[in-house]
């Protein structure tokens, strides 16, 4: 049976160091190959030089045929490329620019079709909150807001909700102002695992990191743990 994947990670892994790459190591490990594909899109830091390298060194520890795709200078075929890969992993930065960016070429519905045919989603931060009906984002100099994203699976989510002291008050504003019915928030070096639309789990490569959701419930806010 074909099973889709998305990891979102909350933040951290190799664009900050690459560590023990345990997050990386489970993200291989949802594909049975040997040598899996992985194709790395960084494009909401403007197709960073430093994050591709960073990239390369960590992929090319675990044994995979790695790539990326560049949006801001001549631009390959994005559809042959993406098909072609067992795991895209999208990296962090400025969601609203990198969505704009993704939907002028068209690379939305491309990942739609990709995630629809079982590669694995992945990535961290923009990268992690993309996947979701709505995310919360820092693309705005000046405040946190939500923006509408990809919708491949339900809700909205927040990244960095421990690491960012801004997060977890913004999150709580919203839903006690009755803006939005609830929120899933993943912490640093924490990521969500979804399976198939709708089974959660939470992966910490921290210490003690979490995936919760917050909603309200007779004007009282919940937190539950994935």
């Amino acid at each position: 049976m074909l099973q889709k994947n998305i990891v979102a990670i909350g933040g951290g892994g190799f664009g900050r160091s690459l560590g023990n790459l345990m997050i990386e190591k489970y993200i291989i490990s949802l594909v049975d190959l040997k040598k899996p594909s992985i194709c790395f899109i960084p494009t909401a830091s403007g197709d960073c030089d430093s994050y591709k390298l960073n990239f390369y060194r960590a992929f090319s520890k675990l044994n995979c045929n790695s790539t990326h795709i560049d949006l801001f200078t001549r631009t390959e075929n994005l559809e042959k490329k993406i098909l072609n890969q067992d795991i895209i992993f999208v990296g962090g930065g400025n969601t609203k620019s990198m969505l704009a960016v993704w939907k002028e070429w068209g690379l939305d519905k491309i990942l739609k079709t990709a995630y629809e045919k079982g590669i694995v989603m992945s990535g961290v931060s923009a990268g992690a909150i993309c996947w979701f009906d709505k995310g919360i984002t820092d693309s705005f100099a000046d405040k946190l807001d939500i923006i509408d994203c990809l919708g491949f699976v339900e809700g909205i989510a927040c990244p960095h909700f421990d690491e960012e002291k801004e997060r977890e008050p913004y999150v709580k504003k919203i839903l006690t102002n009755n803006i939005i019915n609830s929120c899933i928030c993943i912490e640093g070096n924490c990521a969500l695992h979804i399976k198939n639309n709708d089974k959660y789990e939470s992966i910490s490569f921290g210490e003690k990191k979490k995936s919760l959701k917050i909603y309200k419930y007779n004007d009282e806010l919940i937190t539950e743990y994935f």
